[in-house]
């Protein structure tokens, strides 16, 4: 009985140390870049959400979300409104990203949610885990027409949206107790 109670509580140990919770931190950022006919322009995500799971200091899960509804241009309201209108902001508020298979040590497999549309993704990133830290960074070509967003226009269509977009993003997760 005594051994059991030992392999027990040695197995729980090694568990529970083998596995680390962490949330995105508000010192993550994420952009988008894209052009038009005109000027190239850049948006940023002024609301982002996460949480990643590590095993052995490997991802085993990554969430995270960006509010669609609080992605904000350098360019002011009429851009922002444009954006949200062609992203359907009031349909499907939240863009997401959750891992489905790390392929290897630099690029992260999943499904991305962008305007209700779910599509799988290969995304090239540099991981760096610290003591209390682990953070992704990369960038991501997306075609909006391949998540079927009408590239937005302007000025009676003189002004047009390209149809890639880059997503830029420095996410920093944090340790949390439990």
């Amino acid at each position: 009985m005594k051994k059991a109670a030992l392999l027990y509580f040695f197995f729980v140990t090694i568990f529970s140390i083998a596995q680390d919770t962490y949330v995105l931190s508000t010192a993550s950022n994420l952009q988008i870049v894209g052009t038009s006919s005109i000027h190239d322009w850049m948006v940023t995500a002024e609301m982002i959400e996460g949480s990643l799971k590590l095993t052995n200091g490997v991802p085993e899960t990554i969430k995270f979300q960006v509010s669609a509804i609080d992605l904000k241009s350098e360019r002011g309201a009429t851009m922002d409104n444009k954006m949200h209108h062609a992203l359907k902001a009031e349909e499907h508020p939240q863009i997401t990203f959750e891992l489905t298979e790390i392929k290897n040590s630099n690029t992260l497999l999943g499904i991305m949610v962008i305007a209700g549309v779910s599509k799988p993704v290969s995304v090239k990133v540099a991981m760096n885990i610290e003591k209390n830290s682990f953070s992704i960074i990369g960038e991501q070509p997306i075609n909006l027409l391949d998540f079927e967003i009408e590239p937005p226009t302007a000025m009676f269509g003189q002004i047009i949206v390209g149809d890639v977009v880059t997503v830029k993003f420095d996410l920093v997760f944090e340790k949390t107790d439990h």
